[in-house]
């Protein structure tokens, strides 16, 4: 309903006086709420109202961007805890992270505290990692990947000596897609076709169009480096030899930032940004779905729940996987033709197979992160994204948080997680009968490899397979990282932050630009915040309430 005459005039009066507030609470990071109390109570019941479904660091994200504009934020989630796929498992003393492991690219915390005149670095303690990833290969030998640039090299050295100069110039070349790729598109918005056409030169001239095994093989010839140096891709969902070169600016993002662990886990993480937003006013409310988004006359006005309630609202924000947003919370025929052909067209990341598990003895010998590669490894892959098949082999990313903080493990034992890519639920797999025997596959390759005596020592264990990321994450196919990052769904092509068709109606989160991983759906949030404008100039129809 639209604002009597006099509403408006009111809150433009307000809009001209909190404007100049909320430009000083941007430099100074205090709210008005904290420098004016009187200001900030009849603030906030004119302030318009944000709704951010989804509280992944996606959406947390958003929801502290939102805020530091003004914005009343309420944000929702239908896990228990916040972190959407970040959240964190107990059993029996031992602990795990669910979710993301490897930390990149920690300045984008920093901004989100920033926002606000804190620093990120006084809520959670950042280590740094060497090796940032042992590479465990079919034949016993190891790659150990990380560190500084000379050790990096050495270790190339040791297995090709020629490959050094190659890992040198494609460090080289993955800084120049960085320059682009990150450093100038990554908070961009890409809901016009015209800002996609501007960069298509530039992504040209580096020969974007090359999937990131194409562009690896062009400048290392050891094939055991050639892996080690494409598996980057399958960290976002993607398969080495379908997924864009735009995704070898990892390499240079790793070398320019390092990679870290948090202590405490990534759920440490999780805990400052709750922390932060109940300081600085975001309302979170676990254990509630969202059912779908009401839109009238072409804009989002409302989240409706499965319990029956009502969230009315001046702006969505979703981080829900992209595909279900608008397979299953928006009717079709209020979606523009653009989102229903990216739906119908849509190719999806590998589904995931992850054992947590502990164990009752410690092995002191093996790294934070390893990549496990099992012999095959095109073809495995080519099984897992395109034949849709699962194999008897497998490839493993072991996550080991205790060789970095005993925190997660009693005394005498360690904590674990393993991941093993498998087919997303667009395979006809029963995984009420699969996963127990891909559970003991993994046990048996792990036990007479890098952890023996695993089968007699383990305890405490549970899994998760796609079914579960299909129920617990609404994620379409099961899928672990919403759509693959391939080159037609990217930038332009993929589901765009501001909703096709529907005014008021934004995304962050895997699904949309820039894409998956933490640094991604960070980014994806900062695309949002710039479309946004501060609350204080926004004329709204009438104050909602929350």
């Amino acid at each position: 309903m639209d604002a009597s005459p006099a509403v408006t005039l009111c809150l433009r009066q307000w809009n001209i006086t909190m404007s100049a507030e909320y430009a000083r609470a941007r430099i100074t990071g205090l709210e008005p709420r904290a420098r004016q109390t009187a200001s900030t109570t009849r603030w906030a019941a004119v302030a318009p109202h944000a709704v951010v479904i989804g509280a992944g660091f996606g959406g947390m994200a958003a929801a502290l961007r939102l805020r530091a504009k003004g914005y009343r934020v309420t944000l929702l989630d239908r896990c228990s805890q916040l972190g959407g796929r970040a959240q964190v498992f107990e059993r029996d003393g031992f602990r795990h992270d669910a979710g993301p492991t490897v930390i990149t690219a920690p300045f984008l915390f920093d901004e989100l505290f920033a926002l606000f005149g804190e620093r990120f670095s006084d809520h959670v303690a950042l280590v740094p990692l060497t090796p940032w990833y042992r590479f465990c290969f079919a034949d016993g030998d190891h790659f150990d990947y990380g560190g500084t640039l000379d050790e990096t090299l050495a270790e190339i050295g040791r297995i090709s000596a020629s490959d050094r100069d190659g890992y040198l110039r494609l460090l080289e070349h993955s800084k120049r897609i960085f320059d682009i790729g990150f450093t100038q598109l990554s908070d961009k918005p890409f809901d016009r076709l015209r800002t996609m056409l501007r960069v298509i030169p530039s992504l040209v001239r580096l020969r974007c169009d090359r999937t990131v095994w194409g562009l690896v093989k062009t400048f290392l010839k050891n094939d055991k480096l050639r892996q080690a140096f494409s598996i980057q891709p399958l960290l976002v969902g993607g398969n080495p030899f379908d997924t864009t070169s735009i995704y070898g600016l990892i390499h240079y993002l790793e070398r320019a930032y390092g990679v870290f662990f948090a202590m405490g886990g990534t759920g440490a993480i999780t805990r400052a940004l709750g922390a932060l937003m109940e300081r600085r006013g975001v309302a979170v409310q676990l254990g509630r779905t969202v059912r779908r988004i009401r839109v009238e006359g072409g804009a989002a006005t409302a989240v409706e729940l499965t319990d029956g309630g009502v969230l009315a609202a001046d702006l969505v924000v979703s981080n829900a996987d992209a595909a279900h947003l608008y397979t299953s919370m928006i009717p079709k025929a209020q979606q523009a033709w653009s989102s229903r052909l990216k739906l119908s067209a849509a190719s999806y990341s590998m589904g995931l197979f992850v054992l947590y598990f502990g164990t009752r003895k410690t092995y002191a010998d093996v790294a934070h992160h390893t990549i496990w590669l099992g012999e095959r490894y095109r073809e495995l892959l080519d099984e897992i994204f395109n034949k849709k098949v699962l194999s008897e082999d497998f490839s493993l990313y072991l996550h080991r948080p205790t060789a970095t903080d005993p925190s997660f493990a009693p005394a005498g034992c360690e904590s674990f997680y393993v991941l093993c890519p498998v087919p997303n639920l667009q395979a006809d797999i029963d995984w009420a009968a699969e996963g127990p025997r891909l559970r003991d596959r993994i046990v048996a390759a792990l036990d007479r490899t890098i952890l023996p005596g695993l089968a007699e020592t383990i305890t405490a264990e549970f899994s998760m397979t796609p079914r579960d990321f299909e129920h617990d994450y609404l994620s379409v196919n099961g899928a672990g990282f919403s759509v693959a990052p391939l080159f037609r769904q990217s930038a332009w092509f993929r589901f765009h932050n501001r909703a096709e068709g529907i005014r008021n109606l934004y995304l962050v989160g895997a699904g949309t630009h820039p894409g998956a991983g933490l640094p991604g759906v960070l980014c994806s949030a900062k695309v949002v915040d710039a479309m946004i404008p501060e609350a204080a100039m926004v004329v709204q129809r009438a104050p909602h309430s929350a």
